[in-house]
């Protein structure tokens, strides 16, 4: 299991403390990703099938920390990017009840706090991608691959409020720990 940390530790280095970030919150969801629909599974029953095609965006999560040491913006807005279509494919699979477009909020974070303030015009479509998404959702998505009963939906609403949370208190803590570490450096070195 050690070994295992240690690699991912290694595959998530970055020299950009921001991309770092990018690379954890990446490697973080591609570790929760294969949990998701067993989750659903339990709530849902069979139902619950479509929450597997949730794993098609699993490489992508995945190639965040390479795409980050290889071009910093580039992998930190392909992060929130990713996310947004990861949402919109879930919502399509499990429909709009179960609470999933509450995911395009740390989507819409991690555009904001990824970005510097010389790079915001550049992030400002992906800045608005989550926001666009959103409104998209009122009818282009159709119907769900599946209806599931008004009791099971409302319990995979809590299950995705709760992942939610999770996300953004994660995002909370790495951005916290970046500003501590500004904080601590001297006035030249930034």
């Amino acid at each position: 299991m050690r070994d295992l940390v240690a690699r991912l530790r290694a595959y998530a280095a970055v020299d950009d403390p921001l991309a770092a970030a990018a690379a954890t919150v990446a490697l973080v969801v591609v570790g929760n990703q294969p949990f998701y629909p067993l989750y659903l599974h339990a709530i849902a029953g069979s139902a619950a099938w479509p929450a597997w095609l949730t794993l098609l965006s699993t490489p992508f999560f995945l190639a965040v920390p390479a795409v980050a040491r290889w071009n910093s913006l580039i992998g930190r807005l392909l992060l929130p990017v990713v996310g947004v279509a990861n949402t919109l494919l879930a919502i399509k699979a499990l429909g709009r009840g179960s609470g999933l477009d509450l995911f395009l909020i740390p989507c819409a974070l991690l555009a904001a706090v990824l970005v510097r303030p010389r790079e915001r015009l550049l992030a400002l479509p992906v800045l608005a991608l989550p926001f666009l998404a959103y409104g998209w959702l009122g009818g282009l998505l159709g119907a769900p691959l599946v209806r599931v009963s008004p009791e099971q939906e409302a319990a995979m609403l809590v299950v995705n409020a709760i992942s939610v949370a999770s996300l953004v208190t994660l995002i909370g803590l790495l951005v916290a720990g970046l500003l501590d570490r500004r904080a601590a450096e001297p006035a030249a070195a930034r």
